[in-house]
Parts: C-alpha cells; sequence; structure tokens
C-alpha cells in the first residue's frame, strides 16, 4: 500500500500564494505518476494537476495554468503544489493522489487518495 500525507493548506488572502506538500510512504516503488484534484463545496472532485515520477511530465486544468505549478522531490517521495494568484473560487479540499500507471492513469483514476487539505481564499 501507499500512503499520502497532504499538509500546507491555510487561509490565505486572494491574489496571495502558497504551497501544498504531500508525502508518499509505504510502496512507493508502486508509483508511476501524483497529482491534485480537488473538492469545493457542493461541486465535485476535480482533477487540478499531476506530475509523472520518472521525466517530470506534467498536466494540468485549465482553470489553473498559469497559476499553479506542480513539482517532485524524487529522493523525499513528495509531491508540492505551488500556486499563485490564487482567487476565492480556488477554496476547496485539496487531495493529491497517487497512480501506477501514468499521468493520464492517476488523472482519470488515481490508485491511491490522501485525506486532504482545507484551502481557503478570501477576496
Amino acid at each position: 500500500q501507499v500512503h499520502l500525507v497532504e499538509s500546507g493548506g491555510e487561509l490565505v488572502q486572494a491574489g496571495g500564494s502558497l504551497r501544498l506538500s504531500c508525502a508518499a510512504s509505504g510502496q512507493t516503488f508502486r508509483i508511476y505518476a501524483m497529482g491534485w484534484f480537488r473538492q469545493a463545496p457542493g461541486k465535485e472532485r476535480e482533477f487540478v494537476a499531476a506530475i509523472d515520477w520518472s521525466g517530470g511530465s506534467t498536466a494540468y486544468a485549465d482553470s489553473v495554468k498559469g497559476r499553479f505549478t506542480i513539482s517532485r522531490d524524487r529522493p523525499k517521495n513528495t509531491v508540492y503544489l505551488q500556486m499563485i494568484s490564487v482567487k476565492p473560487e480556488d477554496t476547496a479540499v485539496y487531495y493529491c493522489a497517487a497512480g501506477r500507471t501514468s499521468v493520464a492513469g492517476v488523472r482519470a483514476a488515481p490508485d491511491y487518495w490522501g485525506q486532504g487539505t482545507q484551502v481557503t481564499v478570501s477576496s
């Protein structure tokens, strides 16, 4: 099994920035790609960004392109989501996810999920 723990969620003003972290433990050799999803109140969970563990190729939702950057630190088994120019509509619980196949696989159907971290953007 793979265990994912997110951190970094907080209250931030619109236009500000913050960085989320997700540390993976357990059978991390199973991980091919990792990503972030978010779920706002009353809405379905949606894809935000993903990155493959080896080459670093990435994918982003249109709503965050140019504002969010996903990166990974392989020795630390950690993936980050740098968020800048945040907006009130970015308010959500952000979930870390990991997959055994590809970036597209993580985007479509992750194999592992974290518990989530709350991000609140005030206007």
